[in-house]
């Protein structure tokens, strides 16, 4: 089963190079971020006509995630549990049912900035609801994974220049060991489990020729439980599709595994 997570920055301004990448990529299951789109408005046609199930949990103008699967998507819930107030659109979660049910989570966590300040007390609470529903999935003992747009440039070597991106929300220490506490759980970083090197990067901005001097950070994260990290045979990023006409500002991170 092949699974690639994607922060496209935008359905409606990135469907044409979305449909091409998947109708040249193929995966299985997509999991998408920052829609930015409700669920009424999401352009499910060409997606469905690729073969796609396609679940969302969007709102207008800002946020949103979705799976697409080529596969059967079960017990779809959407919503991160934990604070029935709140209205963003950041969470969604389905079983995928190929050789083996895998427990996706699709997810988009909050920027943070400025910081310090109510938008990121925001994140660290969103991250505190996030490190409970890992721990109840690793109760549950299933193959599941937690992926999408953390937001979280783990470690240093995870930026291009990362003193500049110290007292950035994406990079403070509180951030940081957030991440590590959800991590620390007992979940593997798909990626890191595969490719130990610096320099490996998801997102460049859009400003100040962030992508022609590859000034690039690593926020777009696979956590996988026991029993999915038991099936991973290959993690990637698939960088060269910054390049093209059109970008996300992300790029996608693939996931293969023997299920």
């Amino acid at each position: 089963m092949e699974i690639a997570t994607f922060n496209i920055n935008g359905i409606k301004a990135r469907l044409p190079a979305v449909t091409a990448w998947l109708q040249e990529a193929r995966p299985d299951v997509v999991l998408l971020q920052e829609i930015k789109s409700t669920d009424e408005a999401f352009p499910r046609q060409p997606f469905e006509e690729m073969g796609y199930n396609v679940e969302t949990h969007g709102q207008k103008g800002f946020n949103g995630v979705a799976i697409l699967s080529k596969l059967p998507l079960e017990d779809v819930s959407r919503g991160l549990p934990g604070d029935d107030a709140d209205e963003q659109a950041r969470w969604i979660e389905a079983t995928v049912v190929g050789r083996r049910a895998v427990r996706l989570c699709c997810l988009y966590l909050p920027n943070g900035n400025p910081a310090p300040g109510p938008k990121f007390d925001y994140k660290l609470a969103w991250m505190e609801r996030l490190k409970a529903r890992a721990a109840a999935l690793l109760a549950a003992e299933e193959a599941a994974i937690l992926a999408g747009d953390y937001n979280v440039i783990p470690q240093d070597e995870d930026a291009k220049e990362p003193a500049k991106w110290h007292d950035d929300a994406l990079a403070r220490p509180e951030s940081r060991a957030a991440f590590r506490r959800i991590v620390n759980l007992g979940l593997t970083d798909a990626f890191r489990a595969r490719n130990q090197a610096p320099g490996q990067y998801t997102f460049w901005d859009y400003q100040g020729g962030a992508w022609r001097r590859d000034d690039g950070i690593r926020i777009d994260h696979a956590l996988l439980t026991p029993q999915a990290a038991d099936l991973l045979e290959d993690c990637r990023i698939e960088k060269a599709l910054r390049g093209r006409e059109k970008p996300s500002d992300h790029v996608p991170l693939w996931l293969e595994l023997d299920a």
